[in-house]
């Protein structure tokens, strides 16, 4: 089982390595036109190609990742309208996504794509996304919700993402970016691809990405930052006049950051909202995760081709993290709680065990020694697999007078999460954290979990006149078991259990184009999320509607589109993260719910001179979300008929503007978040701040080559609550300035 240390590189990925950093230090802005697969591989492909869908879709271009060079996806998402962000750790390394209402945790509800294949560690078995790819190697991002959303699944309810990596170019190119920023950060992004007149191509690439964090740790020097190395190679073969063509990606990323699950008390993040409590000194988290995925399109004709992907995605991951504390150390005492439940007595004024509120928060604050035994911290150990076959029929039908686009999908996917963990047992001297008791694996879980899947998909886009219409069915059955087991080896079966289902999923879309500029749009589709391996947990499902309008002149598009999304039941998942009171990896029902809101976006580009514009952009989601019955839940809490969704904001918005003057260019964006509900009771401690940030970047070309720039993030230094699950208040990313350049050839 994978281990949280860190280990040379296998012969294949130092050769990968040697390979991306031995070519010649250039690159990134001319924007070759993509070889092969780059449609292949995404699922608009384009801005104009999104501004076509029945449905609400969105597209961030590589210029558009390129102004603010964020290594962030919380950031890049602001941009696009319905989509929540749980901020967790500041950087995005694990984000918290949902799409129109449905639950943020963990990104588990959404559909997680990079190049067009699942990327989740194990998209139905476990869904929770603890891995995601790194977003400062990625070329486009593609956010598409409603009936279009169902050529993607299995969780369609809310939407999809696709992250678009580096294409191989048609022509030798290659481009490196350098970044240095505050807390001992460094970035470097560096790729080189080229095609030759054969049909033979190839792209190398890696991404390095460090920093020491922006957080300290009471009692400790220890760092609360991240180290990322991140490798791809891609080969093609796609002869001139042939009717096959050939791609495949090897992708191998690890990752060691000291990241914890410990917030803090109220009146402490008042004082330092960037401290982090002793008892979280120890908590780290290593991943590795390699992807393989093969693909060959066939062209039967002019209107006909086939794609056939093979994938193969394994992840393994181990975070070791503080869970509980005991007062006496008796390991099961009354006084055992998790740190949620200390910071909610300290937050409220209540002792402990014997212990005063004084005392609980001298144990937060390190100055306090504690039994042998009383501090307990869990050995996470996984190990993941996702691995399937794909087809994909594209047939274009021009008739007279009706044009048919209709796309069919297969796809055979299985997938597992391995977890063996353990407990281990510490005390806290003179705020060190002593191990008494390493523990042995399989006292904290011993479990594997599989899921196996068939799904099968029709979607056709019908153009007549100034119409189209998108009918489309998605079909999904899948077969899940867990088996559970006694202490740490695979021979004592404790328990198994089994669930299947088979669904279909219809959807229909419709845009009518009134004018040259203005279309209008309406959809409806049965959104589904895949269910559990709990006997007893119904699947995820919903009616969901939209409606809406897309105004389209020049540089100036705006959108406004209205949703619905009514769920018969609404599932929430247990986990680390979660915080609740409840078995992790059970799911629970959470009944009949109601998510309704609007969706505006804005861009316009001014332009003032002949090198002098200005860019302007506008996002905003309003959203109500609800419980539509009364009942008692150990994950949701007390609910009450009208109670809000966990994690959901009101509202949100978001409004960058620029200045370019040749090339000279100045960008700033400013984003604000409602307060939220962390549970559906709402009650003291259970809300967030509402957040404003403001961050501003500053481009200049130099030459054709090369390019430098400046980003400073939190510009103002707001310090706010943006979470408090799993144990305490948890601050967004302090005011951080960064410098880089980029050059290309």
């Amino acid at each position: 089982m994978f281990k949280s240390t860190r280990s040379n590189l296998p012969l294949t990925q130092a050769l990968v390595l040697a390979t991306a950093m031995g070519t010649q230090p250039i690159a990134y802005a001319d924007h070759a036109e993509q070889a092969e697969f780059f449609e292949e591989v995404t699922i608009l492909g384009n801005r104009e190609a999104a501004q076509k869908i029945t449905g609400s879709a969105h597209f961030l271009s590589d210029e558009d990742l390129e102004i603010f060079a964020y290594s962030d996806i919380q950031r890049i998402l602001r941009e696009v309208p319905g989509v929540y962000l749980q901020v967790e750790d500041g950087y995005g390394l694990r984000p918290n996504i949902g799409i129109r209402g449905v639950p943020t945790e963990r990104s588990s509800r959404i559909v997680l794509l990079e190049d067009n294949v699942p990327v989740a560690p194990a998209p139905y078995a476990a869904s929770s996304a603890y891995y995601f790819p790194t977003i400062g190697r990625m070329y486009n991002v593609e956010v598409v919700k409603g009936p279009s959303a169902i050529t993607q699944g299995p969780n369609t309810i809310g939407g999809a993402i696709n992250f678009v990596s580096t294409p191989i170019p048609r022509e030798a190119e290659g481009n490196v970016l350098v970044e240095l920023g505050e807390d001992s950060t460094t970035r470097v992004h560096a790729n080189y691809g080229t095609n030759n007149e054969n049909g033979f191509g190839f792209l190398v690439e890696t991404h390095q990405w460090k920093s020491d964090g922006y957080q300290s740790i009471d009692s400790s020097s220890n760092d609360t930052g991240l180290d990322v190395e991140d490798y791809t190679v891609k080969l093609s073969y796609a002869p001139e006049g042939s009717r096959h063509a050939v791609e495949f990606k090897y992708q191998y990323a690890q990752q060691d950051s000291d990241q914890s699950y410990l917030g803090l008390t109220d009146a402490d993040f008042t004082q330092d909202a960037f401290r982090r409590y002793a008892a979280s000194q120890l908590d780290n988290i290593a991943t590795e995760h390699n992807q393989y995925i093969l693909r060959h399109e066939f062209i039967f004709s002019d209107s006909i081709n086939l794609t056939t992907t093979l994938y193969n995605n394994e992840h393994k991951r181990n975070w070791f993290k503080t869970e509980r504390f005991d007062v006496d150390g008796s390991a099961g005492a009354e006084s055992s709680a998790s740190w949620s439940n200390i910071i909610a007595d300290v937050n409220s004024g209540v002792g402990r065990g014997g212990l005063s509120v004084s005392d609980l928060q001298q144990v937060l604050d390190g100055t306090l020694d504690t039994a042998v035994g009383s501090i307990q911290l869990r050995d996470n150990n996984r190990e993941y697999y996702s691995r399937g076959l794909s087809l994909r029929l594209d047939w274009q039908i021009d008739g007279e007078n009706v044009d048919h686009d209709i796309e069919i999908g297969a796809r055979i996917h299985h997938d597992e999460e391995d977890r063996l963990q353990r407990n281990g047992l510490y005390q806290q001297v003179n705020g060190t954290l002593v191990l008494n008791d390493a523990g042995e694996f399989g006292n904290a879980g011993n479990r594997v979990q599989r899921a196996k899947a068939l799904s099968l998909y029709v979607h056709d886009s019908i153009s007549f006149g100034d119409w189209i219409l998108t009918p489309g069915v998605r079909f999904e059955e899948i077969d899940l078991w867990r088996k559970n087991y006694d202490g740490g080896g695979r021979d004592s079966l404790a328990d198994r259990r089994d669930n299947s289902i088979s669904v279909a999923l219809p959807g229909f879309g419709a845009l009518y184009q009134v004018n040259d500029a203005l279309s209008v749009l309406a959809g409806v589709y049965k959104g589904f999320g895949s269910p559990t391996n709990k006997e007893g947990v119904d699947e995820e499902e919903a009616i969901n509607y939209e409606f809406g309008a897309r105004y389209i002149d020049g540089d100036f598009s705006a959108e406004l589109i209205g949703f619905l999304n009514d769920y018969d039941n609404l599932v929430g998942a247990c986990t680390a993260s979660s915080g609740s009171n409840c078995d992790i990896g059970d799911v629970f029902n959470g009944g009949a719910a109601t998510v309704s809101g609007v969706e505006f976006s804005l861009r316009n580009r001014f332009e003032l001179a002949a090198d002098l514009a200005i860019p302007v952009a506008l996002t905003y989601t309003y959203t109500d979300s609800e419980f539509d019955s009364t009942f008692d839940s150990e994950f949701f809490g007390d609910v009450v008929n009208g109670d809000p969704i966990p994690y959901i904001p009101s509202n949100q918005a978001t409004f960058s503007v620029g200045i370019e003057n040749g090339d000279l260019a100045v960008n700033a964006v400013l984003n604000f978040v409602d307060k939220v509900c962390v549970r559906s009771s709402c009650g003291v401690f259970e809300e967030t701040d509402s957040s404003t940030t403001l961050d501003l970047s500053v481009r200049y070309q130099v030459n054709q080559d090369l390019g430098v720039y400046a980003r400073l993030e939190n510009a103002t230094g707001q310090e706010d609550i943006v979470g408090r699950q799993p144990y305490g208040a948890r601050p967004n990313k302090d005011r951080t300035a960064s410098v880089g350049m980029r050059v290309s050839f």
